[in-house]
């Protein structure tokens, strides 16, 4: 049986991934987290509660493992990379640090960096191909830096000792389970822009950050978990890196229109205010998803009506003053 350790799986995606490996027989499923996990996931896995920056937490977490999906980090949307640049590289590096080599000392199967879009934010080539990787600009973000340097340790590691590495880009994930925080630009878009709208006063315009010309590809948390589970179970993933994505580009005023819709207000009534935005705002984002068709046989199945209408359903439930 393979034992899978995933790191940050009481976040919103990692609790995806759980889900996604809870359905599947081949696997028994660790989770190694700060946070406490929930009740449904401490009653179907093994739960390892600690700081993983720690070496020998790291350690204790991977031992016995098989496979590791390591999803910790410090994330959140714009506003956080602006807000807190160098403990996201303080912190993402050290996770770096500990896990990989506790996966090396435990001479793991397979380990799965889920890494983010954002190593693509100053990309040139569109759709993006994860070879443009090579050719693209360094981030300009310390997130996106941080995230760009979990790449070169896996590959460092597997040039140095064999590692058995695939590395995971989601694009704008989304759906419940993410909470939208009191300042905007804290989360990501999606559970933002929900919140405003079952706020919003009849007759008022919706807040966005920039011009609503910036594009996003946003892609259900569901299809990301699907996407890095088939990634790390298959043969053909190993040594190589993946756009886990949907693959329609979106204007983040057509997204915005979307939320609306879907959060039952009026069509006819929609209007956009617009806001300054930050100083790194990416304004293209549209990854190529072909080579994960190819090789994995694997694309994003839930469409973007679909799964804004059961993510507003759910923010619906737990923020029902809103």
């Amino acid at each position: 049986m393979n034992r899978v350790l995933v790191t940050g799986g009481a976040g919103t995606i990692g609790a995806a991934v759980v889900r996604r490996l809870l359905r599947d027989p081949r696997f028994e499923v660790r989770v190694s987290d700060q946070r406490e996990a929930p009740q449904w996931m401490r009653e179907g896995c093994e739960v390892h509660q600690g700081d993983l920056r720690v070496l020998d937490e790291a350690r204790k977490a991977t031992q016995g493992c098989t496979h590791v999906i390591h999803l910790a980090a410090i994330v959140g949307g714009i506003g956080n990379f602006h807000k807190l640049p160098h403990t996201l590289t303080e912190v993402n590096n050290a996770l770096y640090n500990g896990v990989v080599r506790a996966a090396l000392d435990h001479d793991v199967e397979r380990f799965v960096y889920v890494s983010s879009s954002m190593v693509f934010e100053r990309a040139t080539e569109y759709p993006t191909t994860e070879a443009h990787i090579h050719d693209t600009p360094i981030p300009a973000s310390a997130y996106g830096f941080s995230k760009l340097t979990g790449e070169v340790y896996v590959k460092a590691a597997h040039e140095e000792h064999g590692f058995p590495y695939t590395i995971c880009r989601p694009f704008n994930a989304y759906g419940p389970g993410e909470m939208p925080e009191d300042e905007p630009g804290i989360a990501h878009m999606v559970p933002d822009v929900i919140k405003k709208c079952l706020a919003l006063p009849e007759g008022a315009p919706l807040p966005i950050f920039g011009d609503g010309t910036q594009t996003r590809t946003i892609t259900h948390i569901d299809d990301i978990a699907d996407g890095i589970v088939v990634s790390m179970a298959a043969e053909a993933g190993l040594h190589e890196d993946f756009n886990i994505s949907a693959a329609e580009e979106m204007t983040v005023a057509e997204i915005a229109r979307v939320i609306w819709e879907e959060t039952g207000r009026d069509p006819e009534a929609f209007a956009l205010e617009h806001l300054p935005t930050y100083p790194v705002d990416v304004v293209r984002r549209w990854p190529s998803v072909e080579k994960a068709e190819k090789l994995l046989g694997w694309k994003a199945q839930i469409g973007v009506r679909e799964g804004i209408r059961q993510t507003a359903d759910w923010l619906r439930g737990v923020i029902p003053a809103a």
